[in-house]
């Protein structure tokens, strides 16, 4: 009974480091998305999304950091999108 006890523990340890240590990462798919790839998925979820003439590009610093909170989306995600919509800006 005790040797079940004791594998059964380790399984459980070993399955929530496991958990814990990947959900930290990032996956090579997402983080090699572009800021055109991250603005289209993410801003479109619960809006319209501004084009990027929108705003100035000071303003797309506000209007980013705003939404990265609003969103739950990573800060270099954030910065990516920030720095796509700043490109494409004619302002």
């Amino acid at each position: 009974m005790k040797k079940i006890l004791v594998g059964f523990t380790t399984i459980a340890i070993a399955v929530i480091i496991t958990i814990f240590t990947n959900g930290c990462y990032e996956s090579k798919k997402v983080a090699d998305k572009s800021g055109a790839q991250l603005w289209a998925e993410n801003c479109t979820r619960c809006h319209n999304a501004p084009p990027p003439g929108e705003f100035s590009n000071e303003n797309w610093d506000i209007v980013g950091t705003h939404m990265q909170v609003r969103a739950n989306i990573t800060g270099n995600d954030a910065k990516k999108i920030i720095d796509f919509l700043k490109s494409t800006n004619t302002q």
